[in-house]
């Protein structure tokens, strides 16, 4: 439908086409930064998961892997789960742009702004409490006589530093999503105005 303005007292000034265009904008950014959750979220989680080294210290061996720091256990549970959360709001966004109905309604805006908010946040302290382990492993604390790990088991710190670095990009890419739900809820609240009915527009003439 053509973009069209009616003098006044007949039906306000429409904009119909640049909605829509913008709804289908927000929903295509919506379902790529998914993706990037998806797709990252679920290589950090291999990649600290899968991660182990064996070291021989005199004549016993040691085997470094992400069970040893609780921080790192929590880091690949919160990938895997903003993975699956991800998938399931891919799915929901190919579905709604197939049968074409981008807007979605107030309760289910307000579901999905909540849910990502929690996934943000979750990804965010996982982030922070990774990071500070990797410090502990990397520098060491001579106040507690605590060793540079990394010294040790190097390739085991290089693999868990590359799935950190994924999941930086996962909790930046949470966070915009958080705004983007924020903006598609609270827009539902804006003196938006639908485009004329039917009716309307057989008046009109259009």
């Amino acid at each position: 439908m053509k973009n069209m303005s009616v003098s006044p007292g007949t039906i306000p000034m429409c904009h119909t086409t640049n909605t829509s265009e913008l709804d289908r904008s927000i929903k295509i950014t919506e379902l790529v930064l998914r993706c990037v959750v998806l797709c990252l979220g679920f290589l950090a989680a291999v990649l600290v998961a899968t991660d182990t080294q064996l070291k021989q210290v005199f004549s016993v061996e040691k085997k470094a892997k992400f069970t040893d720091m609780k921080s790192l256990v929590f880091f690949v549970v919160a990938n895997m789960i903003a993975a699956v959360y991800s998938l399931i709001q891919g799915l929901r966004c190919v579905v709604s742009m197939i049968r074409g109905s981008v807007l979605i309604s107030k309760p289910i805006a307000w579901l999905i702004f909540s849910a990502d908010q929690i996934i943000a946040y979750m990804m965010v302290a996982a982030a922070v409490a990774a990071a500070q382990s990797a410090v502990f492993a990397k520098e060491g604390q001579a106040e507690l006589q605590w060793m540079r790990v990394c010294n040790m088991y190097g390739k085991f710190c290089k693999q868990v530093g590359e799935g950190m670095a994924c999941a930086l990009v996962v909790s930046m890419s949470m966070v915009v999503l958080s705004c983007v739900s924020a903006f598609s809820l609270f827009r539902l609240y804006g003196g938006h105005h639908k485009g004329p009915t039917k009716m309307q527009v057989a008046r009109l003439g259009i």
